[in-house]
Order: C-alpha cells, then sequence, then structure tokens
C-alpha cells in the first residue's frame, strides 16, 4: 500500500433488506466478482443475538476466552481470527476501524448506519422497500422495479453492480 492509500479512509458500501431478502447471496457473488477484478475485500456481518460463537469449545482459545480474557487471538499460517469481548454492541464505525488492508468494506446489515446502501428486494418477500427516502440508498438489488432514481439491477446481475461499486468507490487506481 502506498501512504496516500494508507491515508484515504477504506469505502463502506452496506447491503440492507429484509430477512431471507438474499442479502447473502447477493454479497457472495459482489465479492466474487470483485474478487475476481483483483479488489481486497473485507466483509462486516451484523448479527443481532449476543449468542454468537466462532471458537471450538474446549479448545485452548476457548477456554482463554471461558476463564475471561478480554481479548483472543488465534494465529494460524493463513489467518488470524480475533474475538474481542464487548461490554456493548459495537457501531458500525467502531468495527470499520479495526479493518486494514482492503480496498472495500462490505457489510450486511447496519440499516441505520450512515453509509451507502444497496437494497435486496424480492418481490415473494415484500412488495416494498426499507430505504425509502434514505439518501444513503445508491441502488436496488430485486426480482421487481421500482419508481427511483438510483439505479436497479437483477437478482443475478452481479457484473452490473460490481462495475457501480467499482465506478463509485474503487475505482481504476485501487485495481491490482
Amino acid at each position: 500500500m502506498n501512504s496516500d492509500r494508507e491515508r484515504t479512509p477504506i469505502p463502506v458500501v452496506s447491503c440492507v433488506g429484509r430477512s431471507n431478502s438474499g442479502k447473502t447471496t447477493v454479497l457472495e457473488h459482489l465479492i466474487a466478482e470483485l474478487r475476481r477484478r483483483r479488489h481486497r475485500i473485507a466483509v462486516v456481518k451484523h448479527y443481532h443475538r449476543s449468542d454468537v460463537e466462532f471458537d471450538v469449545p474446549g479448545k485452548d482459545s476457548w477456554r482463554f476466552a471461558q476463564t475471561g480474557a478480554e481479548q483472543v487471538i488465534l494465529a494460524a499460517q493463513d489467518r488470524v481470527i480475533h474475538i474481542r469481548r464487548c461490554e456493548q454492541a459495537p457501531t458500525l464505525a467502531e468495527v470499520v476501524g479495526e479493518i486494514r488492508d482492503v480496498d472495500l468494506i462490505l457489510v450486511e446489515g447496519y440499516k441505520g448506519a450512515a453509509v451507502p446502501k444497496i437494497e435486496v428486494n424480492r418481490r415473494a418477500r415484500d412488495p416494498e422497500l426499507v430505504c425509502v427516502g434514505d439518501e444513503m440508498l445508491i441502488a436496488v438489488v430485486s426480482d421487481q422495479c421500482f419508481d427511483l432514481d438510483v439505479p436497479q439491477f437483477d437478482l443475478a446481475d452481479a457484473a452490473g453492480l460490481a462495475d457501480l461499486v467499482e465506478a463509485h468507490y474503487l475505482g481504476e487506481r485501487q485495481r491490482r
């Protein structure tokens, strides 16, 4: 990374929509397309419950966390897993502040955050959008059309969505 990019905040784009609307699938395809274009991507998944576990009960790292360690970092040959205990749910800004060395941060959820949003909608789930009137809405991905002044994409159009994200948030200078 050059020094200019280190000082430039990493762009953040959130994928929002109702439960089971296809947000994860849209993000999977968008990530694959952006990776194909050689961009480095981080993903933040907003989870509304507090019972999430990423560790294996009985393993050393799990035991350290159960004993009360505030942070446990598991360092392997091909990845680092960092688990940090929180007294309250972190804001998106706090989570994003911990991310380094990527070109773009994609978020699933955090509908109320003041970041650009792509709404995923399926007619069978809900005929209405959840982000109507949200100035941060930059695109809709759906199996239906809406009377809006933002680009709209079919659920299967990962390349078109990647073109939009690349043009607005990545640009040619960040392509590897």
